[in-house]
């Protein structure tokens, strides 16, 4: 008998080149939305991360996961210190990096470069 077996469709790389591009726009747009944006680009970062296994974009989306659960962490550890004042330029230093890494990796998936 023949061999019927079906194989998994790829993910063009322009595809998934717009896929990146649209979770670095979900993460800034996440700024004014209180991060349900941002939320909605890191679900999609997971789901993509996998397909994009060997690809540029794999440091896209990795990027994306790493720079939501640190920024998530240290927003937590600076919160409470606001009421000592030492959280605030805790919360601004991770607001930069946040949009330093967030801008750096637009611009990287634009011109269709590896984040890392």
């Amino acid at each position: 008998m023949a061999d019927v077996t079906q194989a998994q469709p790829v993910r063009s790389e322009e595809s998934l080149r717009g896929t990146a591009i649209l979770c670095y726009g979900l993460f800034l747009i996440g700024w004014p939305t209180v991060h349900i944006a941002t939320i909605v680009a890191l679900v999609l970062a997971y789901v993509q991360r996998s397909e994009a296994h060997g690809t540029v974009w794999e440091s896209h989306f990795r990027n994306l996961i790493e720079t939501f659960w640190v920024s998530l962490v240290i927003a937590a550890v600076a919160i409470p210190l606001c009421f000592v004042f030492v959280g605030i330029p805790i919360l601004i230093g991770v607001m930069v990096w946040f949009l330093y890494r967030t801008i750096k990796g637009l611009i990287r998936a634009i011109e269709s470069r590896p984040f890392f």
